[in-house]
């Protein structure tokens, strides 16, 4: 798809910057940052691509004439999930069932399940406009009821009335007996043209109808909103001369086209952070550890993910944002914490910090842009870990004093405590916090953190990533030079990839082996024939599969990994088996003389993108790590008794072999790395800084170990 020998660019668009990273066609990268401009996202897409072409010497339309792939993530979608900015929907379901998605299963989101003061979601398709046609398909995939025709007609003319301008169809059993939905969905395309249509049997075909119904609203809701971005921003490129197919990151984790995405929005919806996971294990692999926790923070948010032998953690059936979403996506936890995250002392005197950010504008206090709240940055300069007079390389000056300002007049006299005491106890309640999220992506999901590394993507994270590694275990912790512009990097060497959903709903007992196999190699054959259709050469696409299955009269199944292989009688028990096993490794038991069924199947396949390798540094010959120190400061640490002179490293001068003890801080322009006491880094020769856990690593796991049992 890619001939691998131009410029590859990921842009990733935030909230505050936008990041671009490129890669030079033989492993070189680079990463420029431009202000996001929300108004109008191609203002910053296009400072971004004067900048980069400014440093590459060349003009925008040679650069991008350069360019074999570009690579965009978004949060379009999700923004507009997030403000309710979506567009006017009407929903067309069988009658009767008009308010399924109002009933919402008599489902109450977790912490509010017996508040009754706690405001139901605003439903994303108004009660007017969900409209029932007269059909009854029953669960055999037989007929009760034949489609009335002129129940469709007036159902569309009550839509055309109303001006909305997107139209969800979900009949119920439509996944075993499609052809009533495929009528509806042609009459309402011969008579509205317009409208953006979703249909569940494109979107989620599968058993359940509140989440198929849900997740093929959300489909349409978000479907002219993010239709409409993605022909600016490809009408952008080719105004700027690139013709080449633009491609998005998915919440799934891979990429699709935007002829792909702009049908299926729905898949956009986490589509900025998915990307990370990819970086994480890229960069881990090169380092030997394929079991992850990735983390990024930024100035607003900290995303987590878990990969586990190669494979990150999805989620099917559940609520996003309080709307319940069916088809697979990574599960990225994000939380309300970052860098900007400001801190507060509630009226029972307990200190908060987050969700509230202080953000670009105006701020943390050290920014001098007008921002007086105390924030996480402003605890880290407090504490000696951030530059006390610059970041950014000198682009942003930093007021120390303005800090210490925040912290001790929000922070420590309300507490009556020291003002390096009060911004440890930021420090320490941010990383509570993230350490909580992170449990919730390993520990609840069956996963021992111990097992694994973390690598540390964003500004801020490097400044918190090993004191999270010690509260859950982990000895090892990666970060990569590109930390800033982490979700961009994972764009550039991120797959195409696209899922393919069915219902096959059997004992394990009953099942048609012949059947099931069928069911796969369709789903594969159509994958198959759209990745060729999108360039891709037949060698360079693979597969995965994975089931749902649960124990005979449970209410929830689990999502099972199955090996590609052909499925004979044979076989068979080695889904149970992976199914037991799957089921202890979530709920710490597993009933194996209990029957176990299928209920859903899903065939993931893939397009191969060639990913880059990085050039390696050369070795330092008999120079220490004393030739890359700038400076040393005063750092606190309660592990060492209070403020202690800390060497500060140039990360700039750093060479594979120097090897920095802490506690010490290493400065790269766009992030700052803390070597906390007991730990050691050194730089790996692709350019990838790698601390280790030196202290007494049985006590550090059996405290781990201790925490992990009360949480």
């Amino acid at each position: 798809m890619v001939g691998g020998t131009g410029y590859r660019l990921g842009i990733d668009t935030g909230g505050t910057f936008t990041d671009f990273i490129l890669e030079d066609g033989s492993g070189g990268i680079s990463l420029y940052k431009t202000s996001s401009t929300p108004q109008n996202p191609p203002d910053a897409i296009r400072d971004g691509l004067n900048l980069i072409s400014e440093d590459q010497g060349l003009s925008v339309s040679e650069f991008l004439a350069r360019c074999d792939m570009i690579i965009h993530g978004t949060t379009v979608a999700l923004n507009a999930l997030l403000e309710h900015k979506g567009s006017l929907t009407a929903l067309l379901c069988t009658a009767g069932h008009e308010d399924s998605l109002e009933i919402r299963l008599g489902h109450k989101e977790d912490g509010h399940r017996y508040d009754a003061d706690f405001p139901q979601a605003q439903i994303l398709a108004p009660r007017y406009l969900r409209l029932g046609v007269k059909e009854r398909v029953l669960s055999d995939g037989s007929v009760r009821t034949p489609l009335d025709e002129s129940s469709v007609y007036a159902a569309v003319e009550k839509v055309r009335a109303s001006g909305a301008k997107a139209v969800a169809i979900s009949l119920i059993w439509s996944f075993l007996h499609p052809e009533h939905e495929r009528r509806v969905e042609e009459i309402v395309r011969q008579e509205l043209p317009d409208l953006f249509i979703s249909t569940s049997l494109d979107i989620f075909p599968q058993i359940r109808e509140y989440t198929r119904t849900s997740t093929t609203v959300t489909n349409a809701y978000l479907g002219p909103i993010l239709s409409d971005y993605i022909q600016r921003i490809e009408d952008f490129f080719k105004e700027m001369g690139y013709y080449r197919k633009i491609l998005y990151v998915q919440s799934n984790g891979g990429l699709a086209s935007g002829e792909v995405l702009s049908h299926k929005p729905v898949y956009a919806l986490n589509s900025g952070p998915s990307a990370g996971p990819a970086a994480g294990l890229y960069f881990g692999e090169r380092l030997g550890v394929d079991n992850i926790i990735t983390v990024d923070m930024g100035g607003t948010s900290f995303d987590i993910a878990l990969t586990a032998h190669g494979r990150t953690n999805t989620m099917k059936d559940f609520d996003f944002n309080r709307y319940r979403i069916g088809i697979p996506m990574l599960q990225v936890e994000t939380l309300g914490a970052g860098g900007g995250s400001i801190a507060t002392v509630d009226s029972q005197g307990l200190l908060r910090v987050g969700p509230e950010s202080a953000g670009a504008q105006p701020g943390p206090a050290c920014y001098q842009r007008g921002g007086q709240q105390p924030t996480v940055t402003d605890a880290l300069v407090v504490l000696g870990y951030l530059s006390q007079s610059e970041l950014l390389g000198g682009r942003l000056a930093i007021d120390a004093s303005a800090s210490f300002t925040a912290v001790e007049e929000k922070v420590a006299k309300p507490l009556a405590i020291s003002t390096e005491k009060a911004a440890l106890g930021i420090f320490q309640v941010v990383n509570s916090n993230m350490v909580a999220g992170i449990r919730r992506v390993s520990i609840e999901r069956g996963h021992d953190p111990r097992d694994f590394a973390i690598v540390s993507g964003g500004g801020a994270g490097a400044a918190h990533a090993a004191k999270l590694a010690e509260e859950l275990g982990i000895t090892q912790v990666i970060v990569p030079r590109v930390a800033s512009g982490f979700c961009a990097f994972g764009e550039i060497i991120s797959d195409v990839k696209h899922n393919y959903l069915s219902s096959y709903a059997s004992r394990m007992d009953l099942i048609d082996p012949d059947v099931l196999n069928a069911r796969f190699e369709e789903m594969e054959t159509t994958g198959r024939t759209d990745l060729i259709a999108e360039g891709f050469a037949p060698e360079d696409i693979y597969v995965s599969r994975s089931v749902d299955m649960r124990y005979v009269d449970q209410v929830h199944e689990c999502s099972v990994d199955l090996p590609v292989f052909r499925i004979t009688a044979d076989k068979l028990p080695e889904i149970v088996d992976a199914f037991h096993d799957r089921h202890e490794a979530l709920f710490t038991y597993a009933e194996r003389d209990n029957i176990s069924e299928i209920i859903n199947i899903e065939s993931t396949v893939y397009g191969r993108v060639p990913k880059p390798e990085l050039p390696r540094l050369e070795a330092a010959a008999g120079v220490g790590a004393d030739a890359a120190l700038k400076c040393t400061r005063e750092g606190y640490f309660e592990d060492g008794g209070g403020y202690r002179e800390v060497s500060v490293y140039d990360g700039a001068k750093l060479q594979p072999g120097m090897v920095v003890v802490g506690p010490a801080v290493v400065e790269e322009v766009t992030t700052t790395v803390v070597v906390f006491p007991e730990w050691e880094l050194s730089l790996d020769p692709i350019g990838v800084y790698a601390m280790k856990y030196v202290g007494d690593v049985e006590n550090l796991l059996r405290l781990a170990a201790e925490t992990a049992m009360s949480f």
